[in-house]
């Protein structure tokens, strides 16, 4: 007697249900996102350019902060010293008067790192600490590296004082990224997380918000009753 073949209907569903759990299989297992989830522990030798000395950093050292780990693709690139350049330029205002700490990171040696420094004449006054990541276990962590290049892509991330990711930022390497853009995320992170409010787009300090942690019920459906465009796109 032949093997009973299954039906049609069986078919169907014995291939859905291997959709759904290639689907679930992929959720846990890919790194692309990271926001809401907790930092990845690291540790790495780096560069510290306003001491002039190597040192050590992990993820023990940024608990309990605000914290911006910023992956670019390589020392002695054309990019990646612009970059580097305006995130030291409104260290001020990154670190200073928002408290956030930031760390910038490539699959360089800190050896390359500090040759880098010393040398780019748009790094001259440079003050960031720069993470080595030769083994690129760091930027695999983080889920930013070209694995078939060895080097990472532009890859930004904001910690909050939780440790969790709450916002992620990856670019292809030929274009920089917008620093005074991420202050403002930087801002925005950290009024909802204070408040409990939530911020519309281009939100700054002084704009309205939405407070939705007491307004919910009158709010749904009806936002445009509370704010409007003009005010959303106002600078």
């Amino acid at each position: 007697m032949a093997c009973d073949q299954p039906t049609a209907a069986e078919q169907k569903t014995t291939t859905t249900t291997k959709e759904v759990r290639t689907m679930e299989e992929n959720v846990q297992t890919q790194a692309g996102v990271l926001v809401l989830k907790n930092m990845p522990e690291f540790k790495a030798e780096a560069y510290n350019a306003e001491t002039g000395h190597y040192t050590e950093v992990s993820s023990e050292d940024y608990k309990g902060k605000w914290t911006v780990v910023c992956f670019y693709p390589a020392d002695f690139t054309f990019v990646c010293p612009t970059e580097i350049a305006a995130m030291n330029a409104h260290l001020d205002t990154i670190k200073g008067e928002l408290g956030c700490e930031v760390l910038a990171v490539s699959t360089d040696t800190k050896f390359s790192h500090k040759r880098f420094a010393e040398t780019e004449p748009l790094l001259e006054g440079l003050k960031l600490t720069i993470a080595a990541d030769p083994t690129h276990e760091m930027s695999r962590k983080f889920g930013v590296l070209i694995e078939d290049a060895g080097i990472a892509l532009r890859g930004r991330f904001l910690i909050n004082p939780d440790g969790v990711i709450v916002a992620q930022e990856v670019q292809a390497p030929p274009v920089g990224r917008n620093v005074k853009e991420f202050i403002r995320q930087i801002e925005a992170h950290q009024h909802a997380y204070k408040t409990g409010e939530v911020c519309p787009a281009g939100w700054k300090p002084g704009k309205k918000t939405l407070p939705v942690n007491t307004d919910v019920e009158p709010m749904t459906g009806r936002v445009g009753d509370y704010i409007t465009l003009d005010e959303i796109l106002a600078d």
